[in-house]
């Protein structure tokens, strides 16, 4: 057997440990070092608890290795020095987090003027938030003794590994009375109004990134948390101070504030996506603000709102002037005009406040026009999927808001003022009469699609017969006439193109080992090769099932009512038919040994699997050639 041999290198470890002159780098040499510690090696561990090993190792991880080393070897120390340091052992936790001199030797990283190398601050992130967790309250009453930590944080925010380590003392800390007052005192410190100054177009682009990505997880760890601890009566201070008033219009500002940036609107503006999400993405992560399929529902506090809707016209005016960009070279051909990321974010944010029952913020965007502007930039931007399903979601959105608020306002703009049924009965046409031309099918089409649908399945609403029904029964008499044609037979035939199945199946019979099928396969060849392995593999489990029993199981008759004495007679006599016995007495074999391979059984085998395989081979080929005749159109409209 395997475990006879004694295969087990004894770990070079040991050997250096027994020399008195070991360094530390000769430890860290080893590929071991690692394994050994977490397998709680005590003379290891006591090594590395000592004050000048555990200073070495932190020092590691805060300071540049030296310049002349070979730059793939560089940080191989500092790496494995993290390793150690957050190996999750108890003697080297409690080692650090409980010597103040240690504790500010890993500080000191913080203090530094100058940038931050990306990769030690990783290592002090990591290292620093394993003791956050470990030692937690040796660590913050540390923090809280420190001149200004928030400030230091912040101060190297334009490296990811601070974000992640202002998160770890914000969601970390247990019990939660402890937490409450880590969120009161970081409260304090000023933490939500400095981030909200860092998204400003004089910072750079990483920390206006990295804050504003801090500022949307805040968001999401504090509701997360309280619809978790939805006992508990306190509130998240950070969240509350985030949704102040004040706060989003100084966010808001910054965005707006002399010549336009696109990296602070767009940071700006997904702060304020997080602010009005009524609900969390599912595991798809697909932003559908209508869909069912949602996690976590939230309420959006007015103060938001009342923030933004001062600042609206700022997005009108940026929708109609972004900010200048290069021309664009796409698959399409030279874009002399890009959307852009910001226009793009702004017509998420509409779309968001739409979805929102707030009356006043609906008459502002009726009042700037905003529907009929994104709904302008919808057929320019024929090829901008991103932007469609954006509009999309504002024709969604507006007739919700009619059909369960019973507020026209949205519906009637749209409808009347903005004259969608007219739009997309007039692009359709135009884009027939491209199509014929041979000319190529615009890239909106599949989104005017459903927002037709949108328009017809909320017209036929029982509530609707006296709003959105009425409204399009007041198109003039020839818009009228088309849509009533369009929806009854365009749109109908489109529709059943679009949820037409690819593959259908008619008759399916299996008898012994004759397979035979009747079946519709589209004309592509990855189609009917994945079907047809699929069949097969269905085939092969059901021949396989029914005999399962006979050639690895018992029979149920031969666990009758017997006594104990018989059934076991039959279980052991059972077991040696199947299982080959093993006899240690017997004269052990040698493995390397070299011997004459018999082939004659694996030959009979193969050529019985052969064979078998050819009788379905021929069937499958015979099913491909019956079918070959379907059309190659998948009937997909988008």
């Amino acid at each position: 057997m395997f475990w006879k041999f004694d295969l087990h290198n004894s770990s070079q470890i040991e050997k250096l440990l027994e020399k008195e002159d070991v360094t530390l780098q000769e430890l860290l040499d080893e590929e071991d070092v690692l394994q050994e510690c977490k397998a709680q090696n005590q003379r290891l561990l006591l090594f590395l608890t000592r004050d000048s090993s555990m200073l070495e190792l932190l020092n590691l991880i805060t300071h540049e290795p030296p310049a002349d080393r070979e730059e793939k070897l560089r940080y191989k120390y500092a790496n494995v020095a993290c390793e150690l340091l957050t190996c999750d052992m108890s003697l080297i936790n409690d080692k650090v987090g409980g010597d103040e001199s240690l504790m500010n030797t890993l500080y000191s990283f913080l203090e530094q003027k100058s940038a931050l190398n990306p990769l030690l601050a990783s290592f002090f992130s990591k290292a620093f938030g394993n003791l956050i967790t470990r030692k937690t309250e040796q660590v913050i009453g540390f923090l809280k003794n420190k001149e200004d930590f928030v400030g230091q944080v912040l101060k190297h925010l334009d490296t990811s590994a601070m974000m992640d380590l202002v998160l770890r003392v914000i969601s970390s800390v247990e019990p939660v009375c402890l937490r409450q007052e880590v969120l009161t005192w970081l409260n304090e410190e000023r933490l939500i109004q400095r981030l909200v100054e860092l998204i400003h177009p004089h910072s750079d682009s990483e920390t206006q990134s990295n804050a504003s990505q801090t500022l949307c997880d805040i968001i999401r760890l504090s509701r997360d948390q309280a619809s978790l601890l939805q006992e508990t009566s306190e509130t998240d201070p950070l969240l509350t101070t985030l949704e102040l008033q004040q706060n989003v219009e100084a966010l808001l500002k910054n965005m707006f504030e002399g010549e336009k940036s696109e990296v602070c609107i767009v940071n700006g503006t997904q702060v304020l996506l997080t602010l009005l999400e009524t609900r969390r993405p599912g595991v798809e992560q697909v932003i559908d603000l209508c869909s069912q399929g949602l996690e976590k529902s939230y309420t959006v506090n007015n103060s938001i709102l009342m923030g933004i809707q001062p600042h609206l016209k700022h997005f009108h005016h940026l929708l109609l002037n972004p900010p200048k960009k290069c021309v664009m070279l796409t698959t399409m051909g030279v874009l002399e005009e890009p959307f852009g990321n910001a226009r793009l974010h702004a017509s998420r944010l509409m779309a968001a406040l739409l979805y929102t029952r707030a009356p006043r913020i609906h008459l502002e965007l009726c009042q700037l026009n905003m529907i009929n502007l994104l709904l302008d930039l919808f057929f320019k931007f024929s090829w901008n999927n991103f932007l469609h399903i954006q509009v999309e979601h504002c024709v969604s959105a507006s007739c919700e808001i009619c059909v369960r608020h019973c507020d026209m306002i949205v519906c009637v703009q749209l409808l009347k003022d903005c004259r969608l049924v007219q739009r997309i009965l007039d692009a359709w046409e135009e884009n027939d009469k491209t199509q014929e031309a041979g000319g190529m099918r615009k890239g909106y089409m599949g989104h005017m699609t459903r927002i037709a649908n949108t328009v017809v399945q909320n017209a036929e609403r029982e509530q609707e017969q006296t709003q959105i029904a009425r409204l399009i029964k007041e198109l003039p008499e020839d818009y009228k006439a088309r849509w009533e044609q369009f929806v009854n037979e365009t749109l109908t035939e489109t529709n059943k193109k679009n949820t037409a199945d690819l593959v259908r199946f008619h008759t399916k019979t299996i008898v012994g080992s004759i397979f035979t099928s009747k079946i519709t396969i589209c004309k592509s060849p990855l189609i009917s090769i994945l079907l047809l392995t699929q069949v097969f593999s269905d085939y092969q489990i059901q021949q396989m099932t029914a005999n399962f029993v006979d050639q690895f199981g018992l029979n149920d008759d031969e666990f009758g009512d017997h006594d104990g004495s018989i059934s076991s007679a039959i279980f052991e006599t059972r077991t040696k038919e199947r299982i080959r016995p093993f006899d240690d007495a017997e004269e052990e074999e040698d493995i390397w040994e070299d011997k004459e391979i018999n082939y004659a059984t694996q030959v009979k085998a193969r050529s019985r699997f052969i064979k078998h395989t050819h009788t379905h081979t021929h069937t499958h080929t015979h099913i491909d050639t019956q079918n070959s005749h379907c059309s190659s159109s998948l009937g997909l409209d988008w």
